[in-house]
C-alpha cells in the first residue's frame, strides 16, 4: 500500500450517490501534421462543495471495494464515450482490476461490451504501467482479451521511473506512450539512449508513440527528434482547448 491517506467511506459514498464526476478530454496531436489525432479522456472527481478530488487517489482507495470500483469505473467510462468528440477516435484508462471486478471475463464483460457497441469511433484502452507483478499479468489478460474482439491498447506511463516494463504486455498494445519523465531527462545520454531503443522497437513493430507531457515548443522539437509520432500535454491546453 502506498503510504497516502486514502478517501473516508463517507466522501466515497456521497461521490457514488450523487455522481459526482466529470470528464476532461486532451487532444492527441500528430507531430507531423500538428492536427488533433484523437482525444484521451480523463476522469473527473468532485466533493459536495465542488472541490477536485485527485482521481488516482479515487481509484486506490475504491480499491478496497471492487463492487464500488466496478461502479465507479462504469460510469465514468459510459459518461466519457456518451460526451466524446466526433470524428476522433477516443483513448480511455482502464485499470485491470475494474475490468475484472464484475467477474465476468467472456463477451459479456460489461466494459468489452461497452466499447464494442460504440459506434462514434474508435475506442483506444490505455493501461497504466505499474510495479506490481501481478498488475501486469491481470493486464495481459485484459489486453489479450480486448485483442481477441479487436479493441486498440495503449500502454501508458512508460518510463516512468516507478514503473515496470512488461514485455509480454508492450508487444500485444498498439501504443506506446511514454511519460512526461522523458523530457525531464533529455540530457541523460544512458537513459535516452533507452528512449530510443523503445521507440525503433515500436516502429519496427508497428506500433506508433506517444510523447506525454509537451508543454513548450522545445518539448515538441524534442518530441519530433525522436521522431514520435504523436504528443499530448499543455502545450496545446489553449489551441485546442475542448472539456466537458
Amino acid at each position: 500500500m502506498k503510504d497516502k491517506k486514502l478517501l473516508s467511506a463517507e466522501c466515497l459514498i456521497d461521490l457514488i450517490e450523487n455522481k459526482r464526476f466529470g470528464v476532461e478530454y486532451q487532444p492527441i496531436v500528430s507531430c507531423r501534421s500538428q492536427e488533433i489525432y484523437a482525444y484521451e479522456s480523463l476522469a473527473r472527481f468532485y466533493t459536495a462543495d465542488n472541490k477536485a478530488i485527485r482521481p488516482d487517489l479515487v481509484y486506490e482507495s475504491l480499491h478496497t471495494s471492487p463492487l464500488s470500483l466496478f461502479q465507479v469505473e462504469y460510469q465514468q467510462k459510459k459518461l466519457q464515450l456518451s460526451y466524446a468528440i466526433n470524428g476522433h477516435d477516443i483513448f480511455v484508462n482502464l485499470d485491470q482490476d475494474s475490468y475484472f471486478s464484475s467477474g465476468i471475463i467472456d463477451q459479456n464483460n460489461p466494459f468489452l461490451k461497452l466499447f464494442k457497441e460504440f459506434q462514434k469511433s474508435t475506442v483506444v484502452v490505455e493501461l497504466i504501467e505499474n510495479s506490481e507483478i501481478n498488475d501486469a499479468i491481470m493486464s495481459l489478460a485484459m489486453i489479450d482479451n480486448l485483442a481477441k474482439n479487436n479493441i486498440p491498447t495503449a500502454i501508458d506511463d512508460v518510463c516512468n521511473p516507478q514503473s515496470m516494463i512488461s514485455t509480454s504486455v508492450i508487444q500485444l498494445v498498439d501504443y506506446i506512450k511514454l511519460d512526461k519523465f522523458v523530457i525531464k531527462n533529455k540530457n541523460n545520454r544512458n537513459f535516452m539512449l533507452l528512449v530510443k531503443s523503445i521507440i525503433d522497437y515500436a516502429h519496427s513493430t508497428n506500433k506508433e508513440v506517444i510523447l506525454e507531457g509537451v508543454e513548450t515548443a522545445e518539448d515538441l522539437r524534442l518530441a519530433t527528434q525522436l521522431k514520435c509520432d504523436f504528443v499530448q500535454g499543455f502545450y496545446y491546453r489553449d489551441r485546442f482547448k475542448n472539456v466537458s
